[in-house]
C-alpha cells in the first residue's frame, strides 16, 4: 500500500538554502554548458561541410547569415567564459570565422586520408558523414583555434562533446598536422602537449600520454611527438614529453613505449612461434622488440 509522502516546506527551504550557499562558493559561473558548446560545434561543422548541416544552405547569402549568427553566439559565449576580457570577444569571433575556409581544407585532407587508408570506405560522403575520426579531428581543429586565442573552458567543452559522441579524446591544446586518420577511433587519447606530424594513422585504443600527471608539470611538454607518416596500431601506449617516434615508423599493437625510436623503425613484441604454425617473420636491423 503506497504511503503519501509528506512534504515539510521548512525542511526543504533549509536544503535549498544550503545548496545555494554551496553554489555561491564557486563565484561567478559562466552561462554555458556542454550541450550548448556541442550545438555551436555542430553549427560550425555544418558551415564547413554541407553533409554535416542540419539544414543545407542554398546560397552565399544564407551562409553569410549563418556566419553572422555564429559570430554573435560566439561573442556572447566568450564574454561569459572570459568576462574580464569581453572587449576581445568581437576580434576573436571574427578571426575564428575568417579561419573557417582554412579549417575546411584541413578537414577535407583528414577525410581524404580516411578514404585512402580504409579499403572499407565507400565514398568521401560516407567518410564525412559516418566516420568518428572526421568528426573528432574536425572538432579538435575548431577548438584549437580558440586555444590559440587563449580562450578558457569553451575549447575543452567542444572537445569533450566530441569525445562523448565518438569515444575519441583529443585535448584541444595538442598540435596536429595534416591528414590525420584515427581508424575506428574508439578509446584513442591524445594529450594536451602531444605533437603529431602529417599523414599519421592511429588505430583504436592508442594513448599518447604523460609519464607523470603532477600538477607542477602543467606547463611542461608531457606528451610524445609523432613525426610524419607514422602508423600506430591498436592499444599501443606511448608516453613522455621527450619521446619521439621517428618519421615513417610503425608501432605495433599493445606495445608500451617510453623512449624515442629513430625514423623508419618497427616497434613490436618479439614474435613467438607455436608448434605447427609458420615461423615468425625474420627481424630486420631496424626492429625494436620489447
Amino acid at each position: 500500500m503506497n504511503k503519501t509522502l509528506k512534504i515539510n516546506p521548512s525542511a526543504l527551504f533549509d536544503v535549498a538554502s544550503g545548496l545555494i550557499e554551496r553554489q555561491r562558493s564557486y563565484g561567478a559561473v559562466p552561462d554555458i554548458h556542454m550541450e550548448e558548446a556541442g550545438l555551436f560545434l555542430d553549427e560550425c561543422l555544418g558551415l564547413l561541410f554541407p553533409q554535416m548541416a542540419r539544414q543545407r544552405p542554398k546560397s552565399p547569402r544564407e551562409v553569410e547569415a549563418r556566419l553572422i549568427q555564429m559570430i554573435g553566439k560566439l561573442r556572447y559565449t566568450l564574454c561569459e567564459v572570459m568576462p574580464e576580457q569581453c572587449t576581445r570577444a568581437e576580434g576573436i569571433a571574427m578571426r575564428f570565422a575568417m579561419a573557417l575556409p582554412k579549417i575546411a581544407d584541413q578537414v577535407r585532407l583528414d577525410a581524404q586520408a580516411a578514404m585512402d587508408g580504409d579499403p572499407a570506405a565507400g565514398s568521401l560522403d560516407e567518410v564525412i558523414l559516418a566516420y568518428p575520426s572526421v568528426y573528432a579531428v574536425a572538432s579538435y581543429r575548431l577548438a584549437n583555434l580558440l586555444v590559440h586565442e587563449d580562450v578558457p573552458l569553451l575549447p575543452r567543452l567542444m572537445g569533450e562533446y566530441a569525445h562523448r559522441l565518438t569515444g575519441i579524446d583529443i585535448n584541444p591544446g595538442a598540435t596536429i598536422g595534416q591528414g590525420l586518420f584515427l581508424d575506428h577511433g574508439t578509446a584513442i587519447v591524445i594529450g594536451e602537449s602531444a605533437i603529431i606530424g602529417n599523414n599519421v594513422k592511429i588505430y583504436q585504443g592508442v594513448t599518447l600520454g604523460a609519464l607523470s600527471v603532477k600538477r607542477t608539470l602543467r606547463h611542461v611538454k608531457r606528451h610524445p611527438t609523432i613525426e610524419d607518416d607514422v602508423v600506430i596500431y591498436a592499444n599501443a601506449t606511448i608516453l613522455g614529453g621527450d619521446t619521439v617516434i621517428g618519421r615513417g615508423s610503425v608501432i605495433g599493437g599493445n606495445v608500451w613505449v617510453t623512449k624515442s625510436v629513430p625514423p623508419g623503425s618497427r616497434v613490436m613484441y618479439r614474435s613467438v612461434g607455436w608448434q605447427g604454425l609458420s615461423e615468425p617473420e625474420p627481424e630486420r636491423a631496424d626492429d625494436f622488440t620489447i
